[in-house]
């Protein structure tokens, strides 16, 4: 009992900020207030605690609710979308060589550091393969954090600044009816996967575990339960919670170089974004919010809230990042090494 009471702290204070937010009507109010909220809090010095279940519980919610958009309308419709998945894999990949370039160059680390902390993946997966390579775990960690930040906060800001907001479309949404015991078998479901992935060691385990089992019973068309929107806001009270704890008082002055070149490397990457995502709108007729959304080198969770929230192709951006996950992650030890002995190592530099 004594230490469940030492998170619940960090709780009320994520919980406040997301209130507080919500009052302002800020875009994606319960993540961005609730992250804004710990952070502060933390980089003051405040002694934040987070406790893991949080996370996992989060992104669980998360990973459900995206699944629940996969109707079998709309996954006839993800049928046509096929060339973008295969851009978002490039595109993705792409971004991932320019920030190790800029980091490398402007960042005081060595280039398996540099890596590491700039392709486009999850934290957690980078920093696995950080310590597996040699790099420094610690700053490949600042960096991503650094990066999803800043991701998080400028995308939903601009999206707001330009008034990008979608409709709900009756045929490709997914039933908002709630069924108490059908949710409660859903989520049972969707831990036990979860577990499984886990085990297994497989990538955003409390992600894509309840996303595909979601999916699945959806485009089957099996419909548990609606997931009720307090759980979704307390899901992104607790993703919040999680990435605010991150930010200590000396965060900012762990390798100032590095972070340094993250942002700049962050700015470039989204205006490659918008560029690529004018270009396939201009080529397709498709909306450049979504695609701008799909295309962002933020987090899954992150940028799946943001669509979901603003009612944009919640899922084709889902499944965009799902394959910018899948490509990032299985290519980013092959391209380590290949481009380490063919640019690098060959040099006598790094």
């Amino acid at each position: 009992m004594f230490s469940a009471l030492a998170y619940l702290p960090g709780f009320l204070i994520a919980c406040t900020g997301g209130v507080i937010a919500n009052l302002l009507n800020l875009p994606i109010p319960w993540l961005l207030g609730s992250l804004f909220a710990v952070g502060c809090m933390s980089l003051s010095g405040l002694p934040i605690k987070t406790a893991g279940f949080s996370r996992k519980a989060g992104l669980m919610v998360i990973g459900i609710s995206l699944g629940l958009y996969f109707t079998p309308q709309m996954v006839a419709v993800l049928n046509q979308y096929a060339y973008l998945m295969a851009a978002v894999a490039l595109f993705s990949i792409l971004l991932g060589i320019i920030g190790s370039a800029i980091v490398y160059r402007f960042g005081g680390v060595s280039f398996k550091t540099a890596w590491f902390a700039s392709v486009i993946g999850g934290a957690s997966e980078m920093s696995n393969f950080a310590q597996i390579h040699g790099a420094r775990v610690d700053q490949v960690v600042a960096a991503h954090s650094l990066r999803v930040l800043m991701v998080v906060t400028i995308v939903p800001f601009f999206y707001k600044f330009m008034g990008y907001h979608g409709k709900l479309d009756a045929l490709l949404s997914p039933s908002q009816t709630v069924h108490t015991f059908g949710l409660v078998v859903l989520i049972g479901l969707c831990v036990v996967m979860a577990l499984v992935f886990e085990r297994l060691k497989l990538s955003n385990p409390w992600t894509f575990a309840p996303l595909l089992t979601a999916a699945c019973l959806t485009a089957n068309d099996i419909h548990l339960s609606a997931m009720p929107n307090y759980l979704s806001y307390l899901g992104q009270i607790c993703i919040g919670w999680t990435l605010g704890a991150k930010f200590r008082p000396d965060f900012f002055q762990t390798a100032p170089k590095l972070l340094t070149a993250t942002a700049v490397s962050v700015i470039i990457h989204l205006i490659l974004t918008v560029i690529i995502s004018l270009s396939l709108a201009w080529l397709t007729g498709m909306d450049v919010s979504i695609l701008g959304l799909g295309f962002a080198p933020g987090g899954v969770a992150e940028m799946t809230i943001t669509a979901k929230t603003l009612q944009l192709g919640v899922p084709i951006v889902t499944m965009l990042h799902v394959v910018r996950m899948v490509a990032v992650i299985s290519t980013a030890g092959i391209l380590y090494h290949w481009i380490n002995q063919k640019f690098i190592h060959r040099h006598g530099v790094g």
